[in-house]
């Protein structure tokens, strides 16, 4: 996927910025009517070939290997399925308190969905972890995720969640996990020229993703969803997403040490395992939510941005530990440990 880099003198990634520029300008130039039934339509097909490109980009053959680690990835899937959504469960104590109803039920969604892909691998390499394990550990919570996160949805969320029903979940299958499966039986004849061509397609995938948010922030201009909002709820759902991922963070790396895990395994699962991903829960919000997506994408997009700016700190910092401390570390192998990797932005 294309790589946004950033001039190191700006703390907020370029691509955010977009993603607020996108949200302004539905703010003020809001699709209505014939415009919003095009973009509707032109978002559907964008989140299907958004998919689609998801699996035509994953190797079987290296997630097949990486089950070998299968304790590592089921650790990933708990913090990302289980602990996460515990967290979201317990955050209802907020209500009215902190957080509104709609804030509440976006926070929650935002711990339904899977974890990242490159950017969990690029920390994992900055920190000199085991970034195989990250590449797999990413890609396992993300293909979950297409079934996971809708299913955890209809029991968590229910019919709160802005007409979550059976119907959402036909629409997750058709419009999400049909893409990725023919992306994945059509690789073998494609991948090579997405290989060639990830830039560009790299684009295709920020387009797609811009769009969606478009269309969801339009339709709740449209809904007068905005009233709903101050500038003080925006501050206490910071609040709370701050202490969200100091847990996740702290639960990540400490429980690792508990369960055994070498410092490289420790790293990728701190990594993969305390962040959400942005590009699989805009187009699932989508879905989900309708016209309600715009406040339920609101702290994922929130929590994005700052997952980014807390693991860039810790990725260096873990990066500067001594070689002492590589050396000794359990199953700090020398396959686990990669470096010199360059320090990219990545957005997933």
């Amino acid at each position: 996927m294309t790589r946004l880099r950033r001039p190191s003198w700006m703390p907020i990634d370029p691509y955010i910025v977009l993603l607020l520029g996108t949200v302004g300008l539905a703010a003020l130039l809001p699709a209505r009517g014939t415009a919003a039934d095009v973009a509707s339509g032109a978002s559907t097909t964008a989140i299907a070939f958004l998919f689609f490109l998801y699996g035509a980009r994953l190797s079987t053959r290296e997630a097949l290997d990486g089950l070998r680690h299968w304790r590592l990835h089921t650790t990933v899937l708990v913090c990302t399925f289980v602990l996460f959504p515990a967290f979201g469960l317990a955050a209802r104590a907020l209500v009215p308190t902190l957080l509104t109803h709609p804030l509440y039920q976006g926070l929650l969604f935002l711990t339904l969905v899977p974890s990242t892909i490159q950017s969990s691998i690029a920390f994992t390499s900055i920190a000199r972890g085991n970034v195989p394990a990250a590449i797999c550990a990413g890609s396992f919570s993300s293909l979950a995720g297409i079934l996971i996160t809708p299913l955890l949805a209809a029991a968590l969320l229910g019919n709160s969640g802005g007409g979550f029903s059976a119907d959402s979940l036909t629409k997750i299958v058709l419009q999400l996990l049909v893409p990725f499966l023919a992306g994945q039986l059509l690789r073998r004849w494609i991948g090579g020229f997405i290989t060639r061509h990830k830039k560009v397609l790299g684009l295709v995938d920020r387009g797609s993703i811009l769009l969606v948010v478009y269309t969801a922030f339009s339709e709740g201009m449209t809904q007068g969803i905005w009233h709903q909002v101050s500038l003080a709820r925006l501050g206490g759902l910071l609040v709370v997403e701050a202490a969200l991922l100091a847990a996740m963070l702290l639960l990540t790396w400490y429980g690792g040490k508990v369960l055994g895990f070498g410092r490289a395994d420790r790293i990728a699962i701190q990594f993969a395992g305390s962040k959400k991903s942005l590009a699989s829960g805009l187009p699932m919000a989508g879905v989900l939510f309708g016209a309600h997506a715009s406040l339920a994408v609101l702290p994922l997009m929130l929590f994005h941005q700052m997952q980014l700016m807390v693991c860039a700190v810790i990725a260096k910092r873990r990066a500067r530990d001594p070689q002492e401390v590589l050396d000794t570390a359990p199953g700090a192998s020398a396959a686990h440990v990669v470096q010199g990797q360059p320090q990219d932005r990545v957005l997933r």
